[in-house]
């Protein structure tokens, strides 16, 4: 079995209106809507798993003017989502549909239910008078691959999920079993083999990516991290350089992205802050270097390969940071490329970046995740310069192996073995938090 650069940015680099894990439920909605001759419900109920329902708690929903919550995700896609956008299922909501989403939840006819099972899933069920419609989502956030009507399969709906390869035998666990055989040198590779359609497809993420940026600059959304840093280095209390300009772009997107501002994601991994790791920190240092278009795209297009490399080790959704990890082991990847790195410097950046990163957690999608983001921009910069000028990592270190393809095998035990009871306490803390807080509104 092999895959090409082509099946890897069709299957893993994809455009994301708002944090994936609430727009997957979202989706499951709208899919399920579409079996039913009107929108209208006197119930919904999800069926999601731990990581799910962590990513999706905090994070607000685009369009809606701050509204959050799994259940709300629900409503949404029910009533106003266009499941043939995909991730982009939210681009389609208006006043009406919101006004609907609300009224049921006022109701409380939205039901959440959080399975034991780990493994990304998301089941659907809308009720509509004696109508029963229901959906399932698996593995990728817009893999559906069930639709039923009153417990009736439906096999020939347009939005049920075709192969994203030809012959319709390739799924994802294909592709990640491929991409876990591969070492630095196979990916390396695979980034030669990029044409002008995928450059060009690239620099359309590259362009998203940076008009989140911009929002989050002139608005200061979010936490506000990257105008905080713009205001910084006019204070002369931070200097512009290679670092703070990554970390100044990405958190910046991420501060708008986590604010729900009403723009899509070039997404990398089923990650739209993957995404803007992956590509962000990049292209924020080619105004410090001798650079022209066609090395920032492949350095971008390497980005991509290497988080999905990583991920296919750690999982789609885990206990430990992917945007740390997986993204910025990409984006240092890709800025040893453009800066003149060979292969070895490249796998001595990656091994600096997961030895300084690989305790990040993951603790949902929320507006601080910014910080972790700002984090990982400047620490892609600093693993890649340590490498260039020979301060490496030793083998000896740690979780540190004596290549790449050993380093992110080891991270993957970790992330697999060693956090799953840390994955579980972090759900724990969080719907304790949730628990409080609606027992103190019920007190009013």
């Amino acid at each position: 079995m092999k895959f090409t650069v082509k099946d890897i940015l069709e299957m893993e680099v994809i455009l994301a209106l708002g944090c994936t894990e609430p727009v997957a439920i979202a989706l499951g909605g709208a899919a399920a809507a579409t079996l039913l001759p009107e929108k209208e419900f006197d119930a919904i109920e999800i069926w999601i798993d731990p990581n799910i329902y962590k990513n999706g708690m905090a994070v607000i929903i685009p369009g809606t003017g701050g509204m959050q919550g799994l259940d709300t995700a629900a409503a949404l896609g029910a009533y106003g989502g266009n499941p043939g956008r995909g991730l982009e299922v939210l681009e389609s909501l208006d006043e009406t549909t919101i006004a609907k989403a609300k009224a049921l939840l006022d109701k409380n006819k939205v039901t959440v239910n959080l399975r034991d099972e780990v493994g990304l899933y998301v089941k659907t069920k809308l009720i509509s008078g004696s109508n029963i419609a229901e959906s399932l989502i698996i593995d990728l956030h817009n893999n559906i691959v069930s639709l039923k009507l009153n417990g009736e399969e439906i096999t020939d709906s347009p939005f049920l999920t075709k192969s994203h390869s030809k012959g319709g035998k390739h799924t994802l666990a294909d592709l990640e079993t491929w991409l876990r055989e591969l070492t630095l040198p196979d990916i390396l590779e695979l980034t030669a083999d990029l044409d002008e359609d995928d450059l060009n497809f690239l620099e359309v993420g590259v362009n998203h990516n940076l008009a989140l940026a911009e929002y989050g600059l002139k608005h200061g959304s979010g936490l506000g991290i990257g105008k905080a840093i713009d205001r910084l280095i006019k204070q002369k209390l931070m200097v512009k350089d290679m670092s703070s300009s990554a970390r100044r772009l990405t958190s910046a997107a991420a501060d708008a992205r986590m604010g729900g501002a009403n723009l899509p994601a070039m997404s990398s991994a089923g990650s739209g802050n993957h995404g803007l790791t992956a590509i962000l920190p990049i292209w924020a240092i080619k105004d410090f270097i001798d650079h022209d278009r066609e090395t920032i795209l492949r350095a971008i297009g390497l980005s991509h390969i290497v988080t999905a490399y990583v991920k296919a080790h750690t999982g789609r959704l885990s206990a430990v940071c992917g945007c740390s990890i997986a993204a910025g082991a990409g984006a240092t990847a890709g800025i040893t490329y453009l800066v003149g790195g060979d292969v070895h410097h490249m796998e001595g950046a990656i091994k600096n970046i997961l030895e300084d990163l690989a305790g990040v957690i993951c603790d949902g999608a929320k507006a601080g995740c910014a910080i972790k983001l700002n984090t990982a921009a400047g620490a892609a910069v600093q693993a890649a310069l340590f490498s260039l000028h020979g301060v490496n990592v030793k083998d000896t270190d740690g979780i540190i192996g004596n290549s790449t393809q050993k380093t992110i095998q080891n991270m993957g035990a970790l992330s697999h073995d060693g956090m799953i009871q840390a994955d579980k306490t972090i759900l724990k803390i969080m719907l304790e938090k949730q628990m409080t807080k609606k027992n103190q509104q019920d007190a009013k």
